[in-house]
């Protein structure tokens, strides 16, 4: 048992929004592809598999995160306890169960069509050296939005099986949605940070938050909005997007920079937004 919590513990299994995160744009992507007319029975399984790929993802990739960043874990105030950094759990375990979850992922991976797998392989590289951004720029946000977003594109493509400018106009605006709620998230650890030297734009825009988030937000209800004149969308699309762009200036106007808790409350609240956003392009498309 104490094992098992070990794992659970390193992997945030307890902490769902992770790979909530990870999980939404991919629903986006595929709601945005696919026929309704058809079966819905297949939307739902391949909804079932982008969920089930994005817990195991996100699992291994805490596990990598933790390996790669054990001395500065060390070192920050809400880390230090990780199972990693704490020695609770040796590195030779921790690769042991990163590449068994990267295995089963692989296993979800191949029911999906061969472009989807050829995409999906190729954003490897990137999500596995995503935690090393912090040591070398200021934008590993925007790391993480390329990569954590990446989804969206396989969602789209596991249907049309190619691409063209909808899913890829969506994709740009979520970038900036991560590096929003990844900018705010990044708060919590702000001094932490710059006393051992790593990055973050929480840090670089520490003295301007609300602009810089203004921005990222902004960025991303436009790409929302045409991305609904390219699909045509009906005319509720436009008037439900006043409810998620609320949400989204609402977290704005309610960050505190000096508010812990109030960071990690925001933060999650992304997870509602992901949901309300699912709604808006059912309701656009039908």
């Amino acid at each position: 048992m104490k094992q098992i919590n070990l794992f659970i513990e390193l992997t945030r299994l307890k902490k769902p929004i992770g790979f909530m995160l990870l999980f939404w744009p991919c629903a986006w992507g595929l709601t945005l592809a696919y026929d309704f007319s058809n079966s819905p029975n297949n939307y739902f399984f391949y909804l079932s598999l982008f969920f089930l790929g994005s817990v195991l993802m996100r699992s291994a990739g805490c596990i990598v995160n933790d390996i790669l960043d054990k001395e500065f874990d060390k070192k920050v105030l809400r880390t230090k306890e990780r199972p990693i950094a704490s020695g609770k759990v040796s590195i030779k375990l921790g690769i042991l169960y990163s590449i068994i979850l990267c295995f089963l992922a692989l296993v979800i991976l191949l029911q999906f069509n061969t472009f989807t797998i050829i995409l999906a392989l190729a954003s490897m590289p990137l999500a596995f050296s995503y935690p090393l951004m912090k040591r070398y720029t200021y934008w590993p946000q925007l790391f993480l939005g390329i990569t954590f977003n990446y989804g969206l594109i396989l969602g789209w493509a596991c249907i049309e099986n190619e691409l063209n400018l909808a899913p890829i106009i969506f994709y740009f605006g979520a970038i900036f949605w991560t590096i929003g709620f990844d900018t705010i998230y990044g708060f919590q650890d702000l001094k932490d940070d710059e006393i051992i030297g790593l990055k973050s734009t929480s840090i670089k825009f520490k003295q301007k938050p609300h602009i810089f988030l203004s921005l990222c937000y902004l960025i991303f209800i436009m790409s929302f909005i045409l991305l609904g004149v390219f699909m045509k969308f009906n005319i509720i699309f436009y008037f439900i997007m006043v409810v998620p762009s609320f949400h989204l200036f609402q977290q704005i106007y309610n960050f505190n920079i000096n508010d812990h808790k109030n960071s990690l409350k925001i933060f999650k609240s992304n997870n509602f937004l992901g949901l309300l956003i699912l709604f808006n392009l059912l309701i656009g498309k039908y």
